[in-house]
């Protein structure tokens, strides 16, 4: 990208990102590309369907670059619009987990440093990293981050029924309703051809090396290396996996003999219970799923 062009840029901003705490972040970072310049189209709608489909649009229509203003839920929007496209994806991290911005070392917590980078990585050639590709049946979708298909999903999916309390300390609430009845999960994985059966209590599919805001599942993950990290966690206790799940957070989980982490190019995940996978926090559906990577498939401003 030239210094001196003025750019096309969407601005795709969730009015709810963190529970509705940063709302003035999006404007802020409208007014600082019109500012430095560019046209900006700036969206936001009540709902993030509504976002997605008016996003789609902007995307289809032509613009030069999209700019996602929340948390890892609209990564996974923006993803899944222009990835495999010559459009560049920028983050403006304003939501609770932001996994995907830390990953890719841009400001967390500091709005103006976000801004600050942002306009910056304007002038220069984006950073091209992996993203994978999610069969669930006939529908395709892609992500950046992690896909879970265990205990955090199982989290996820309880907590995305409740309607209380408000805030992140449903999630807490979530995972302490879950422990009390947690099992292992017989599950059949099929990496690169090759079939296993396994007790596990979590499998998760790595392109980044966080999810849930810092949980750091596969610590040594590289954003363009081609590969995905299989994070598997085999039949434990209840009382041993609450012992060492909170070391996922220094990523010293992974000396535990129950964790494994395998480098791969494509998994298949089967279970004989239901299960259901998300993606960077977003709902796929009911295993099974197939994930391929697909190397080189977003452009990143950082």
């Amino acid at each position: 990208m030239s210094a001196a062009s003025a750019l096309r840029i969407t601005v795709a901003i969730n009015p709810n990102a963190s529970f509705g705490h940063n709302r003035e972040v999006g404007p802020r970072v409208v007014e600082a590309l019109i500012a430095a310049g560019h046209d900006v189209a700036m969206l936001r709608e009540p709902n993030f369907e509504l976002l997605r489909r008016e996003v789609a649009h902007a995307v289809e229509a032509g613009t030069d670059a999209l700019v996602v203003v929340g948390g890892d839920g609209m990564v996974s929007l923006g993803t899944n619009l222009v990835a495999g496209t010559a459009i560049p994806l920028g983050i403006v991290a304003a939501g609770t987990g932001n996994d995907m911005a830390r990953g890719l070392g841009l400001p967390v917590g500091d709005t103006d440093a976000a801004i600050r980078t942002l306009l910056d990585s304007l002038h220069r050639d984006p950073r091209v990293i992996d993203a994978a590709r999610v069969r669930h049946g006939d529908l395709t979708t892609w992500y950046a981050g992690v896909l879970s298909a265990g205990f955090d999903a199982v989290v996820n999916e309880r907590a995305n029924t409740m309607t209380r309390p408000r805030g992140s300390s449903r999630y807490i609430l979530a995972l302490l309703r879950e422990l009390l009845t947690l099992k292992p999960v017989s599950y059949i994985l099929t990496i690169d051809g090759a079939v296993r059966e396994v007790e596990g209590m979590l499998v998760s599919i790595a392109n980044n090396v966080s999810l849930g805001g810092g949980m750091r599942v596969a610590p040594d993950a590289l954003l363009d290396d081609g590969l995905l990290d299989v994070f598997i966690v085999k039949k434990l206790s209840r009382l041993e996996f609450i012992r060492v799940f909170p070391k996922v957070y220094s990523g010293t989980h992974t000396t535990h003999p129950a964790v494994e982490i395998l480098r791969a190019t494509s998994v298949r995940i089967e279970t004989v219970t239901t299960i259901v996978a998300y993606a960077d926090g977003e709902r796929v559906g009911p295993l099974p799923v197939d994930i391929t990577v697909v190397p080189g498939a977003l452009r990143m401003l950082v």
